[in-house]
């Protein structure tokens, strides 16, 4: 089962999308969010699911889903807490920044707190006020929970992921290393983020979905051209379910939170930090990776950041090379 949210109010309106992303039915008799659903998942799920039959059989009224339409997902949700699932790129970013990367990094997951108050359409510019900020894209894969006790392990926590989606996590590489400095996490240096146009449930990514991971080529393209290619389920240290564990170590975590992997990064076959896609390599999900690599290589960074008029682009194919989660499309404001 595929779910978008139309634009419309500050949470959207929560319609089921058929499978080739080419058509929508409206869900208001059922829930007129997604937040409400989610409050109420078991009881509404069944009929959601009977909307989406119906709307693959054409058999209830239908209107063409345009993704340039849709709001994020989740315009608001109750938490969003960002994992760095690919000590690979956690490796290469401190690298950039003269950091040393703790040996702890490899068996106990890093995850921070972001703003979960409004995020971007799949659409929607990237608005950047100052192009010294360094602003940088991050493609991610983000899952949707349930509510989630307390002191769950990592192998029931993965029964509690509901949905699946990417996102673009927007940073400004910049202002990180004065943050993190001052020793209380990130901030100022993470704007609001971009969900891809709808989200999926598990059982419907098929073979994809598997031991808590999204398996898969994320697509970035920044300008036009290919920025990344890494799989989603290659080199990821910590699943979902290790997460989403973490996460609750101390506390419960509501119905509708959100947990991201962090930038999907894959390394070479050879153990090196990866090449780029022109050179025949997976390339990289950030530019802050490609600036790595080149300062690695060439000893300095050649690729800029994000400038006003910059698109990028972010997507995941199924096996008929059709995105199946739609496409996040922005140009930088």
């Amino acid at each position: 089962m595929k779910l978008a949210s139309l634009k419309g109010g500050r949470d959207g309106r929560l319609v089921v999308v058929s499978d080739d992303l080419a058509w929508c039915a409206d869900a208001a008799a059922i829930a007129p969010t997604l937040r409400e659903a989610l409050d109420d998942w078991h009881a509404l799920e069944p009929s959601l699911r009977a909307l989406a039959q119906d709307l693959e059989h054409a058999a209830i009224p239908r209107e063409r889903f345009h993704e340039r339409e849709a709001a994020a997902p989740l315009p608001r949700a109750f938490q969003w807490a960002d994992g760095s699932a690919y000590v690979n790129h956690v490796e290469l970013v401190r690298r950039a920044r003269n950091a040393r990367m703790p040996e702890s990094f490899w068996h106990d997951p890093l995850i921070y707190q972001g703003g979960s108050d409004g995020f971007l359409g799949p659409r929607d510019a990237i608005p950047l006020a100052d192009p010294e900020w360094g602003c940088d894209c991050e493609g991610e894969v983000v899952v949707v929970t349930d509510d989630v006790p307390q002191g769950i392990s990592a192998a029931e926590a993965r029964a509690r992921i509901l949905l699946v989606g990417l996102v673009n996590d927007v940073s400004l590489r910049a202002l990180i290393p004065a943050e993190l400095e001052k020793g209380f996490g990130f901030f100022q240096s993470k704007p609001a983020s971009a969900l891809s146009p709808v989200f999926v449930t598990p059982d419907a990514l098929g073979d994809r979905w598997r031991d808590g991971k999204l398996h898969g080529a994320l697509h970035v393209d920044v300008n036009g051209q290919p920025l990344g290619r890494a799989d989603a389920g290659v080199d990821m240290t910590f699943d979902f379910g290790t997460l989403i564990a973490h996460a609750a170590r101390t506390r419960d975590l509501g119905a509708g939170t959100l947990i991201g992997s962090g930038t999907v990064s894959n390394r070479d076959a050879d153990g090196g930090p990866g090449k780029p896609v022109s050179e025949g390599g997976l390339g990289y999900s950030c530019l802050a990776e490609q600036r790595m690599v080149e300062t690695i290589l060439r000893g300095r960074a050649t690729t800029p950041f994000l400038q006003p008029g910059d698109s990028v682009r972010i997507w995941m194919e199924d096996d008929r090379h059709r995105p199946i989660f739609g496409v996040i499309e922005q140009t930088v404001g």
